[in-house]
């Protein structure tokens, strides 16, 4: 009761007397103001209705050099200034104004404008707008804004050597969360959605892709024209650029990637892509999107995936992993209804996008897969979440699902399992309120159709939810009981409650059972023997050694009795299994098997995989060995990378990311103790890492 009788909260904290069920220019109507603090922008004054991008890409400066045409609607009298989002890396050339009846439909103002600091993640762009003729609300001007950008938070620029190939460089773009305003001034909020077009001047031999529904290219020009024909956020605009080639895996979708790694990417996807899409498109909706494409990037992209609307990108690392490859793309394919479609309209609610999106790829799962492979998953998944809990104590904030946070935080800080997995645990709490799975699929679908192309805050959700279970209020008032919305957003801690999980027994009991041998004072060998891990899927396998990572460190006497039964078969297993047998391997000190840590280090140079194996080493005993096998591979490293082991390794400070390359080292500061804990001092991004 005292949840349905506490007044409506909006996203800015403030009571609400007219609960928002539309929206108009990706923000919600009946709210007060949005405020979005990790924007400097004044985006509430204006509707963007579009935006062009006609960029030139200099692979041998690392820069693009063009402009950006905005076209605006101010939404009251006596606009006086625009403010953009923008960033130090972006330098700005000019800023102009075309405004209809201002002397011709050629008449163009040069304004003045100015940067001001905003966070360390970005700055303010602030334009002086015309006096004369005045600007009108609700009609259309044009910004024209001629700029540079190098090598921004936004832009990874790749030599050839840090490429699957070896042959040529590569450069593409990372938005999310708070990124793209490197990349192009905007407003950088997701509470803002427009269509955008963009021209992008390459050399010859390079292919470039964007997040768009359209594109052509003119060879002779060497010029790629692109088009995104529905609204989306900022963080959504992405492009990739390089020796990029195709091959149709589906009606709607094809792979993209280097030539050497294309033949692979194809066999692991075949025709799984449209499966999925059909599987999804009969739970929520038609897949509004028109093409769902996949660029698999290089082992420098520094997430595992990214939802980019018509073209997900993935990292390449992950085609070791087939049933990690199926969750990250399925997972992606869900961002196509949860998180693009229908967005957060502020980063303290990413669980509507990731929480959402995860429930979705579970459904996805089930009907393709069966019930047992998504608990399996699920279980896996929750793991790690009680993991991260227990490093971080139940009180700590960071585990609500409405996050507040102060400005200067960099919402990507936010990013973590609860916004997931507790996301999650509250979406399937809905499910259960309403007491039937496919209904609950039917309010997703009506929920997709209302808010489409909107964002949205969490009391659109739960109003729309009540709104269609009429009789699921009426019966909680009728009870005197109370729905817990209010405890699962802003309570710090767990999940109230998770899901039924026991369908998956038949794969989890198992590993289990294993853990348990394992755990006792002396495990016997022929009971060990019974359990065949060679049949055994990676989600089995991974679920076991994180379980026995969690008992480290472990008895010298079992390390080598687990090194004996295991090493070998492990060492012929994907990454994402061979890691978690090396972390145990580290975090007990275990020296024999030491030559495969630098084995896999020398294979393996991206984040995902360096990062963790590297802050256990240098939290135990092991850190000179961490410093020579990082002096080995630190030219195959990308920058961004490399700034990050030196951090870990020598605990220098954590900076703002420089514009410049951290120069190669040739001998090693002057460290701490080898037992000095990581430099982060908390969690392990094994803890945390997740696709986006």
């Amino acid at each position: 009761m005292a949840e349905l009788q506490r007044p409506t909260l909006c996203c800015c904290r403030k009571a609400l007397t007219v609960p928002s069920k539309s929206c108009d220019g990706g923000r919600p109507l009946g709210h007060c103001r949005l405020v979005d603090i990790a924007s400097a922008s004044n985006f509430h004054s204006f509707k963007l209705r579009h935006f062009h991008l006609d960029l030139h890409l200099n692979f041998a400066l690392k820069r693009m050099t063009g402009w950006q045409v905005l076209e605006l609607l101010p939404l009251q009298p006596g606009l006086q200034t625009l403010v953009l989002d923008t960033h130090p890396s972006l330098h700005i050339h000019s800023v102009d104004c075309k405004v209809p009846g201002g002397g011709g439909p050629d008449a163009v103002l040069p304004l003045t404008y100015r940067v001001e600091p905003f966070t360390d993640y970005g700055a303010s762009l602030h334009v002086s707008l015309p006096a004369s003729p005045p600007l009108r609300p609700h009609r259309a001007f044009q910004i024209t804004v001629r700029y540079t950008t190098t090598d921004g938070p936004a832009i990874w620029w790749l030599d050839a050597e840090l490429t699957c190939g070896r042959t040529r460089p590569l450069v593409f773009t990372q938005g999310h969360s708070v990124c793209n305003r490197s990349f192009f001034p905007c407003f950088d909020t997701p509470a803002v959605k427009s269509t955008y077009s963009a021209t992008v001047r390459v050399p010859e031999g390079v292919t470039v892709l964007m997040s768009a529904s359209r594109s052509a290219y003119s060879k002779q020009d060497r010029v790629f024209q692109f088009s995104m024909e529905f609204p989306v956020p900022a963080y959504l605009v992405a492009l990739v650029a390089g020796d990029l080639q195709h091959a149709d895996i589906g009606p709607r979708s094809r792979v993209w990637a280097e030539p050497c790694i294309l033949t692979c990417a194809v066999s692991k996807l075949g025709g799984s892509v449209e499966r999925w899409l059909g599987v999804a498109e009969g739970l929520f909706g038609p897949y509004v999107w028109g093409r769902y494409d996949i660029v698999f990037l290089p082992p420098s992209f520094p997430i595992v995936a990214m939802e980019n609307p018509c073209l997900t990108f993935i990292i390449s690392s992950i085609l070791e992993s087939q049933e990690f490859l199926l969750i990250d793309v399925i997972h992606e394919i869900a961002h196509g209804w949860f998180g693009n479609a229908v967005t957060n309209a502020t980063w303290e609610e990413m669980w509507l996008s990731e929480g959402l999106a995860t429930y979705a790829q579970r459904r996805i799962t089930t009907e393709a897969y069966g019930e047992a492979f998504t608990c399996l998953e699920t279980v896996f998944r929750l793991d790690a979440l009680h993991r991260q809990m227990r490093l971080l104590g139940d009180n700590n904030p960071v585990s609500k699902l409405q996050a507040k946070f102060e400005q200067g935080v960099n919402p990507s800080s936010l990013m973590n399992l609860f916004t997931y997995e507790k996301g999650f645990c509250f979406v399937s709490y809905l499910s259960q309120l309403c007491g039937d799975i496919k209904r609950f699929d039917s309010f997703l679908r009506a929920y997709i159709e209302q808010f489409k192309f909107c964002s949205v805050v969490a009391q659109d959700l739960l109003d729309f939810f009540l709104g269609f279970f009429p009789d699921l209020k009426e019966s909680c008032v009728a009870q005197r009981e109370g729905l817990e919305f209010e405890r699962w957003l802003n309570g710090c801690g767990p999940p109230l409650c998770e899901p039924d999980l026991s369908a998956g027994g038949v794969l989890t009991c198992p590993v289990q059972r294993l853990c348990e041998v394992w755990g006792g004072e002396d495990p016997d060998t022929k009971t060990i023997a019974t359990f065949d891990l060679s049949a055994w899927s990676t989600f089995q396998t991974v679920l076991f050694l994180d379980r026995l990572l969690d008992r480290s460190p472990l008895p010298h006497e079992v390390m080598s009795h687990l090194s004996r039964c295991y090493s070998a078969l492990l060492d012929g297993m994907n990454a994402e299994v061979q890691i978690r047998w090396l972390q145990i391997v580290v975090r007990n000190g275990f020296y024999p098997d030491l030559p495969r840590v630098r084995s896999f280090l020398h294979k393996h140079t991206s984040r995902m995989y360096t990062v963790p194996l590297y802050e256990d080493l240098c939290g135990g005993v092991m850190k000179c060995f961490a410093v020579e096998v990082f002096y080995q591979t630190q030219a195959r490293l990308h920058p961004n990378l490399r700034r990050t082991l030196q951090q870990i390794l020598f605990q220098t400070s954590s900076a703002s990311p420089a514009t410049t390359a951290p120069p190669m080292l040739t001998q090693a500061p002057t460290t701490t103790s080898p037992t000095d804990p990581p430099a982060n001092g908390t969690i392990a991004l094994r803890d945390v890492n997740v696709s986006a």
